[in-house]
């Protein structure tokens, strides 16, 4: 697939070192089409997290080729990794955020790490994106004073408000509620067809499977199955 932001080939990944040492994925190959929704499914310890992190550029990759928006990251330099990281939105379970900070301080954050801009741009983006979560009545609030659900959206506005090209989401519906979980992945979507943002998300939640545009189901390490929908 040309220009595909993320392609994957004859990954493999390990675990430990010596006697302990343990396969955790076997020859994963995978294209992700720019702006499609992607779920990834399958048990706890299926590898679903793990090749989350090696796309994220969070791990080394040990084994095989993992191509990042035209970067290859096998034997990457650590200024590259972390120039191609800046260009990503990371949504995980545990929401990370600082817990000194206002939810709009939070998001703010979201924006730094691509370099500064005018501030007010920043302050209004950042209450957009929060107002769009149904966060705008909880803007000066610390997260000591948030629900985790309230929690996860700030989490989600920081990693959505400077546009990243690619998404990369761990179970980020956990703490919602069904209609939150699903403003969440409609918002998701709805940036995949507007801006060309592609998502690659992690869940074990059947609630939102109907949005995606493609289900890669994990066993063992391995891919068993790849839907182009829920209804295929």
């Amino acid at each position: 697939m040309p220009n595909a932001p993320i392609t994957v080939r004859n990954l493999n990944h390990y675990f430990g070192k010596g006697e302990a040492r343990k396969q955790a994925i076997f020859d994963v190959d995978l294209t992700i089409e720019r702006g499609k929704l992607t779920v990834l499914m399958g048990p706890s310890g299926s590898g679903k997290t793990t090749l989350l992190t090696l796309i994220g550029a969070l791990r080394d990759i040990q084994e095989g080729s993992v191509l990042l928006l035209d970067q290859e990251l096998n034997g990457a330099s650590e200024g590259d990794l972390a120039a191609l990281r800046r260009r990503l939105g990371f949504i995980f379970q545990a929401h990370n955020l600082h817990e000194s900070l206002t939810a709009t301080q939070n998001v703010l954050m979201g924006l730094e790490v691509h370099g500064k801009g005018d501030p007010t741009r920043q302050r209004v983006a950042s209450h957009h994106m929060l107002n769009l979560l149904g966060l705008g009545d909880r803007l000066d609030y610390l997260p000591g004073n948030l629900s985790g659900g309230q929690k996860q959206r700030v989490a989600v506005a920081r990693a959505l408000v400077a546009n990243p090209e690619i998404v990369l989401a761990d179970e980020p519906t956990a703490a919602l509620d069904k209609e939150a979980g699903h403003t969440v992945v409609e918002m998701l979507k709805t940036l995949g067809q507007v801006r060309g943002t592609t998502t690659v998300m992690v869940t074990h939640d059947p609630r939102i499977l109907e949005l995606a545009d493609r289900i890669v189901t994990l066993h063992d390490g391995r891919i068993v199955s790849d839907k182009n929908s829920i209804a295929d």
